[in-house]
């Protein structure tokens, strides 16, 4: 009996350690006062309680949430910096010669808590934001070089994430359960045409733009067309190749100009207005129970998933430059993340079985010692029954202030100044000089919009 209570308290104690985690606390509920405030005058309001947990088991997470907040409220160096500690974070992830105790003692915790015990490492998807926000930082504080050398690293990861896929799906034997199979095919169902959480179009799109603005034309074609193969629909990824390619004198130039059309090519006098609508949140992950028969009995645990969600308009309308524009969807985010959860769905089954299978065992420990002990109320076993209940958390971490839906819109206009509005937003001015380009960067979250623009 003593033994039991011993290991029972052990856990609940050494728990009480790990303030600000998500072991007990589901990550959705910390986060939530953090983006209410997004929609509000005072965006990064606390957001220090926020960053001085960056060294914790979610720091990682933590560190993005705080690099994208602060970008959202326009201090772009203090969002360097917090993007800065979580391209860190995934640096030290990578070095496997690094094994320290306490990613030894998170790796026993979980197997008896949840996955939530295990350090937060960001589906692929969220590294390549990262970097991508980061090109963001440094071109809106003017260094394009900088820009350019952190969407050249996200391309790369796009590479390695999915090479790094492949290799875990081989490790990973499917296990049979009917509710996970059901759950598969309602996330395959939510993604749509997206097939994966590694190969992101707005990522290339961008990365194609700042060499097209940086006068690498070659590479910027590239990248256009990597998006294009995986969002081809979008009408200026379409204009883009054609007018490439009609630059370059590239031998598609006929294929291109046949499906899309002739290329659009400025005038005297003209600059380009590009930009990039970025709309609503990622949404949360919920928790479902799943069943595991055990010796005849069946036990519950929790796993994440993402429900259905409301399709939202796959178009923003700009007002402002003579004819209406249309902002065309580039990249569904929120397709990226359910399909990194697909992903580790069946790691995270397994992972699952053997933490049901481990506390059977030792509940079941714990009721042969009260039987030998003349059946008397074992405090221990009454103390692991309600810690069992406690910690059974589904993992539901995910970078929550990402945006759900990424758009782009281009056109060439006459030089001048412009009041420009998009959606219901307030109207903004922006100014367009002579071969030279505006980038306009919208963020709606909740009941408000943002503009940043520079000319590059």
């Amino acid at each position: 009996m003593l033994k039991s209570l011993s290991i029972a308290f052990l856990l609940m104690v050494g728990l009480s350690g790990c303030a600000y985690n998500s072991v007990f606390v589901n990550y959705p509920s910390q986060i939530a006062p953090y983006k209410q405030q997004l929609s509000s005058d005072s965006p990064a309001a606390n957001i220090t309680d926020l960053a001085d947990n960056i060294s914790g088991n979610d720091g990682l997470l933590y560190a993005q949430e705080s690099g994208r907040i602060m970008q959202i409220a326009g201090d772009f160096e203090r969002s360097k910096t917090y993007y800065q500690q979580a391209i860190s974070a995934y640096q030290a992830f990578d070095d496997k010669a690094i094994i320290s105790a306490s990613k030894l003692g998170s790796g026993a915790s979980s197997l008896l808590l949840n996955d939530n015990a295990i350090p937060y490492r960001g589906p692929g998807y969220e590294r390549i934001m990262v970097h991508q926000y980061q090109a963001f930082n440094y071109l809106f504080s003017g260094d394009a070089q900088g820009a350019l050398v952190e969407v050249r690293r996200s391309n790369e990861l796009q590479s390695i994430e999915q090479a790094r896929y492949q290799k875990s799906q081989k490790s990973v034997q499917n296990m049979a359960n009917g509710t996970i199979d059901a759950q598969m095919a309602q996330l395959g169902q939510s993604a749509g045409s997206v097939t994966s959480s590694f190969l992101n179009a707005y990522s290339y799109y961008i990365t194609g733009l700042l060499h097209e603005l940086a006068n690498e034309p070659n590479d910027a074609f590239i990248d256009y067309r990597k998006a294009a193969q995986i969002t081809p629909d979008n009408r200026y990824l379409q204009q883009d190749l054609v007018r490439l390619a009609k630059q370059l004198a590239m031998p598609q130039f006929d294929e291109f100009q046949q499906r899309w059309g002739d290329a659009v090519m400025p005038t005297a006098g003209q600059g380009q207005v590009v930009f990039i609508v970025e709309r609503s949140f990622v949404p949360e992950k919920q928790s479902i129970t799943v069943p595991f028969p055990i010796n005849g009995n069946i036990q519950s645990a929790s796993l994440a998933t993402y429900q259905p969600q409301r399709q939202l308009t796959t178009t923003s309308l700009i007002q402002g430059l003579g004819d209406n524009l249309e902002a065309q969807n580039i990249a569904n985010i929120d397709a990226l993340a359910i399909n990194a959860l697909k992903e580790d769905l069946p790691a995270a089954l397994f992972r699952q079985a053997a933490r049901i299978y481990a506390k059977y065992e030792l509940n079941q420990s714990v009721q042969s010692s009260s039987r030998r002990a003349n059946n008397q109320v074992d405090a221990g076993a009454l103390v692991m029954q309600i810690f069992n209940v406690i910690s059974e958390q589904a993992d539901r971490r995910s970078w929550l202030t990402l945006p759900r839906q990424a758009q782009i819109a281009k056109q060439f206009i006459d030089a001048g100044d412009y009041d420009i509005r998009l959606n219901n937003s307030q109207n903004v001015k922006i100014e367009v000089k002579p071969s030279r380009t505006t980038l306009i960067w919208a963020i709606e979250t909740g009941n408000r919009t943002r503009f940043y623009s520079i000319i590059i």
